[in-house]
């Protein structure tokens, strides 16, 4: 038998959580023919040389809605070995949508996600109402890898309540309408529903985005229909504001359907324990509930080319310029002691003019070809400063300067303490996750998760075996979303498979480009160690470098 692709001499992870054995993986027209020993010729052989052999990696939390529209390839992510991504995740999505409503709901998609909005605007065709007719485009557009979406609670609501989906609660025809839009929606190929009640996320007018304040009855009834149709609902909950709430309304979805929701760790060792009871009750219950968390310390990426991390007069001008204008507006002596004046007599912590990005959070990600996530208290900006007898702001300027402007630092604001992640992620119902990508674009890059997963969960401090680690970010993830015939290495699987050295495995240095429509910014993270990724048969990436194939399907609810 000629097969199309034979990967012989690699360890075998099959995303079960058996750990590695040695062995060979056939596929054909797509599918994966045989795994372990295997016979024939084929087309093209991959020697793995002993790497590892997984599945292609499940991103269960990406913003892709709009990216795809001029970027089918669907960077970074698809240089980090995932091979399916979930969008329409925090309730954010362009379906359904009323011709006329297309400026509000590209703005609602702005102010939450920080995707422009013009390039939204201009980035895709809008040639679309129902969701289902949203995810024909999206396949029209032939990604490079595979594309799962939810329908959204904002846009739902917009397009049955129009301006009044944001104050008020819907009348019983509305909700009906709602619910049933809802469960069409997932019959016409949405995996699921998402509903977002954080209150920091808020349309352009500062009011709280539709479905905020949604009450339990609708969210029910909405699960229910999501549910009886085979979809998962997603959530983003207000568990700072009202615990007990928000766990009681994850119940009543749970009755309904399966459930998944994003959480953060807090910042004391003992953080985390909380909402992991919580999660590990409702489950007892016969519930079938799990979360998300991105495995390491985020919030943001400071420098010269993007957040500053002063707001004073100066440092506004410097803001507004272009990234790379403020490179030489530094270089002016006085333009730079007015930086450094202005921020040595900022009003003290909570008055306006206040540095919205404290120095002593902002950590060095180094000056090498990967950045340093893990460094200690040392590495901060204030430590930094203290140690050259300087001030933090003549310290981030002299930096940018002896750079050329490319010097970052990450913000911890959320997941501070790695031992409060690893209290998470000792919950079976906590997969690593979360990284937002094709949002938040010139603010923060995670999209590199799941080789940090291997890299530094598994590899370097051991919190996973490697099996473990690779059935959580394959097979785990796409259990949750329904795919049946991925995220595991078995014959008669599709063939979504990465072949990588684990040893090498690494994310490289964030780097700003301006490839979105009309020039607009972005971060990209590109990895390294990953020998090929296959998607649907078909070779994506070879030796770190996409191959430019998009091989990639809309995956719809069943499929």
């Amino acid at each position: 038998m000629a097969h199309d692709i034979l990967i012989e001499n690699g360890m075998i992870v099959d995303g079960t959580g058996a750990e590695p054995t040695p062995g060979n993986v056939a596929i054909s027209d797509g599918v994966i023919t045989a795994v372990g020993e295997t016979s024939g010729e084929a087309k093209e052989v991959i020697n793995a040389d002993g790497n590892l052999v997984t599945p292609g990696f499940v991103d269960l939390h990406t913003h892709f809605d709009a990216q795809i529209g001029w970027d089918p390839m669907l960077t970074p992510v698809s240089w980090h070995g995932v091979t399916t991504v979930l969008m329409g995740n925090c309730g954010v999505t362009f379906a359904p949508c009323k011709p006329d409503d297309r400026e509000i709901i590209a703005a609602m998609m702005e102010s939450v996600e920080d995707i422009p909005r013009e390039a939204i605007l201009s980035g895709l065709p809008w040639n679309w109402e129902s969701y289902g007719e949203y995810l024909d485009t999206v396949e029209s557009m032939n990604p490079a890898i595979n594309m799962a979406g939810m329908v959204g609670h904002c846009a739902l609501r917009y397009y049955v309540m129009g301006d009044r989906s944001v104050t008020d609660q819907p009348t019983s025809d509305e909700l009906e309408q709602i619910v049933s839009i809802a469960g069409q929606s997932v019959r016409d190929g949405a995996v699921g529903f998402s509903t977002n009640r954080f209150l920091g996320h808020r349309m352009p007018d500062g009011r709280h985005i539709p479905g905020t304040h949604a009450e339990h009855d609708e969210v029910e009834a909405i699960a229910r229909a999501v549910g009886e149709a085979g979809g998962i609902m997603q959530n983003v909950n207000n568990f700072g504001g009202d615990f007990g709430g928000e766990r009681e309304l994850l119940r009543k979805q749970g009755n309904a359907t399966r459930v998944l929701f994003s959480t953060t760790a807090g910042d004391r060792d003992t953080s985390g324990k909380k909402v992991t009871s919580m999660i590990e009750e409702l489950n007892a219950e016969g519930l079938d509930i799990n979360m998300i968390s991105v495995p390491r310390s985020t919030g943001g990426i400071v420098g010269l080319a993007c957040g500053l991390p002063w707001t004073s007069e100066t440092w506004k001008k410097l803001d507004a310029m272009m990234p790379e204008d403020r490179l030489k507006a530094i270089q002016d002596t006085d333009f730079c002691n007015k930086l450094i004046e202005e921020a040595k007599t900022l009003p003290p912590t909570g008055k306006p003019g206040t540095p919205v990005r404290p120095a002593t959070d902002l950590f060095w990600m180094g000056d090498e070809e990967q950045p340093d996530y893990l460094g200690g208290p040392e590495r901060s900006l204030a430590s930094l400063a203290e140690q050259a007898g300087e001030h933090t702001s003549e310290t981030f300027l002299r930096m940018a300067k002896e750079s050329n402007g490319k010097a970052l630092f990450t913000h911890r604001m959320f997941n501070k303490n790695l031992k409060a992640i690893s209290n998470l992620f000792d919950c079976d119902y906590c997969l690593p996750s979360l990284g937002d990508a094709g949002a938040h674009v010139s603010q923060v890059m995670d999209s590199g998760w799941a080789t940090f997963v291997l890299s530094y969960w598994t590899r370097d401090l051991g919190k996973y075996s490697v099996g473990e680690a690779v059935r959580r970010i394959t097979a785990a993830p796409a259990r949750v979303i329904g795919l049946k015939d991925r995220g595991t290495l078995a014959a008669g699987q599709r063939a979504d498979i990465n072949v990588l050295n684990l040893e090498s495995l690494a994310e490289k240095m964030p780097e700003i480009v301006h490839d979105f429509p009309g020039g607009a910014p972005r971060f990209i993270q590109r990895g390294k160690g990953y020998q090929a990724t296959i998607c649907n048969g078909t070779v994506t990436l070879r030796d770190d470098e996409l191959t430019g194939a998009r091989a990639g399907k809309v995956l719809r609810n069943g499929a």
